[in-house]
């Protein structure tokens, strides 16, 4: 249906999103939101119910990963808001395009012992936001829409919250103008990039490092012109090619990788903040020049200390540095047998660390098509996995990995799967994380969806253990009586399997891809 000149703003909104390009809003309905839903499904988007707040914003950044679209939730006020704000944090840390929409209460000065009253609730939510804002009226609301739609595509995507009271969303109001054309990128500073280029024509020994930010553009021209080696951070995986003979992979936090750093005579970082689960150590090792390409101002003025910043984006600066570099013939010292060696090294140290969880590692990265995007929660198992499993595509592997939140992977397994239908999405999840989000199941059996869910069981909190062993301390609270998991598949109406056998995964994951509904597949650590 056309759009119509005056209804009702929750309505309004509904046509609004259609219209920038929204196809999908997740959430949960209540009586103080009720008038965003009202025009749902007159303006042609489809709602994905939730079971709790955190999962809806959860789904909403899976399918902000999986599509590189803006994700969408709405929510209501008080716990409804408190509830996504876990998830806003993790959008906010990992770079993710996540708007909210939430109801307020329309007076909380004069009145006190309302239903889902808070101090306030715009200011709780702007701590885990790029900004949390209140409309009080119709223009305000699409204004805030459309700064938020204009802030994804030109700056550091970060989580937005737009808060509307009550009244307001059921008042009258007249239809959204019409969208802009969104921003495009900045243009490219030619000074800049003609002083990036100089510098790499005379380095001998030039290394790369390459964070998510660099998913979205080819980098294999510019390290094989310049014979440079290269790192990627665990959300820029699948960036390089696997077969790229001078590339050190996502181990970037090893030991010794530090003094690798610091035998370069040149490192570029494009579109990565060197956060500290990016490094864990205080420093990056350098002791060359180093040049960061970055959108984000703050990261670019970090205690890193680049010689040259470079604010662009990745696929802006790349072509434009390669048209730089034309005609240049590197000659780098860079040894291909050497890093070879050291990464078979330090992938040895990976399997001595965590003992046991490598082969079933190995047999399940086989099992899986290699177009299948991941999505992992904060485990043992994905904590080696994001070191030692290359990816053949970049962007095809999502972690919690700056908040760190627990319950993550079910859920945005989810929002991916909405994302990318009828292509392959599995989730990775521990059996005490998988606990924090377990009645997702029932969204994703409703929706029916094949997605096979793999429940890695060592039944503790085996991470904090052995760290609580290191520091010395006597372990506490890190043994758990995990329920029986294939019965509470059954429940939820999934299907489910405990393999005893690695040889048994890949007929288990094909099947679980065609099943029509999600597949528990329960491994323990004594599997053969």
């Amino acid at each position: 249906m056309s759009q119509r000149s005056m209804a009702p703003l929750g309505t309004q909104i509904s046509y609004a999103l259609k219209a920038r390009g929204v196809e999908v809003v997740f959430g949960i309905p209540g009586v103080h939101n009720q008038e965003l839903y009202r025009g749902l499904e007159e303006a042609g988007l489809r709602h994905i119910l939730a079971r709790h707040e955190q999962g809806a914003g959860f789904m909403a950044d899976g399918y902000a990963r999986a599509t590189g679209r803006a994700g969408v939730a709405f929510v209501i006020t008080g716990p409804g808001l408190c509830n996504i704000m876990t998830a806003l944090g993790q959008a906010y840390s990992d770079s993710v395009p996540l708007l909210v929409f939430s109801s307020c209460l329309d007076d909380i000065e004069s009145r006190k012992g309302q239903l889902h009253q808070m101090k306030d609730q715009r200011a709780a939510a702007a701590t885990v936001c790029d900004w949390s804002e209140l409309a009080q009226s119709d223009a305000q609301a699409y204004r805030l829409m459309d700064q938020a739609f204009a802030e994804f595509a030109q700056q550091r995507p970060r989580p937005k919250h737009i808060q509307i009271p009550i009244a307001s969303l059921a008042a009258a109001a007249q239809a959204a103008p019409v969208p802009q054309p969104l921003p495009g990128a900045s243009a490219p500073e030619t000074e800049d990039i003609a002083k990036a280029a100089e510098m790499l024509r005379l380095a001998k020994k030039p290394l790369v490092i390459l964070g998510g930010g660099a998913r979205a553009v080819s980098v294999m021209p510019l390290l094989q012109q310049l014979n440079a080696a290269s790192f990627t951070t665990y959300a820029g995986r699948g960036v390089v090619d696997r077969a790229y003979p001078l590339h050190f992979g996502s181990l970037l936090a090893r030991s010794g990788a530090k003094s690798i750093l610091g035998s370069a005579d040149l490192v570029l970082v494009i579109g990565s903040e060197l956060s500290e689960g990016d490094l864990w150590r205080a420093e990056l090792g350098h002791k060359a020049p180093l040049i960061r390409v970055d959108l984000d101002p703050e990261v670019l003025t970090d205690s890193h200390q680049a010689e040259l910043t470079i604010s662009m984006r990745a696929e802006a600066f790349v072509p434009a540095l390669l048209s730089q570099l034309q005609g240049h013939k590197a000659h780098t010292v860079w040894c291909a047998q050497e890093i070879q060696t050291q990464c078979r090294a330090w992938q040895r140290q990976v399997d001595l660390e965590r003992p046991g969880i490598l082969p079933i590692c190995r047999a399940l990265q086989a099992a899986l098509p290699q177009d299948t995007m991941i999505f992992s929660d904060m485990t043992q198992f994905a904590y080696l996995a994001k070191e030692i499993w290359p990816m053949s595509k970049p962007g095809h592997w999502h972690h919690p990995t700056g908040f760190g939140t627990l319950g993550y992977a079910l859920p945005a397994a989810i929002g991916g799967a909405i994302g990318r239908p009828g292509l392959p999405t599995a989730a990775i999840i521990g059996d005490y994380g998988f606990q924090y989000s377990l009645p997702e199941l029932g969204a994703a059996a409703e929706l029916g969806l094949s997605l096979p869910i793999i429940l890695w069981d060592n039944t503790k909190l085996q991470e904090i253990e052995e760290s609580m062993i290191s520091a010395q301390i006597a372990p506490q609270a890190v043994q758990v009586s995990n329920p029986n998991f294939l019965t509470l598949a059954q429940a939820y109406g999934c299907a489910a399997c405990k393999p005893s056998l690695l040889a048994d995964l890949p007929g288990i994951i094909e099947a679980a891809f065609c099943a029509g509904r999600p597949t528990i597949i329960h491994l323990t650590p004594d599997m053969i």
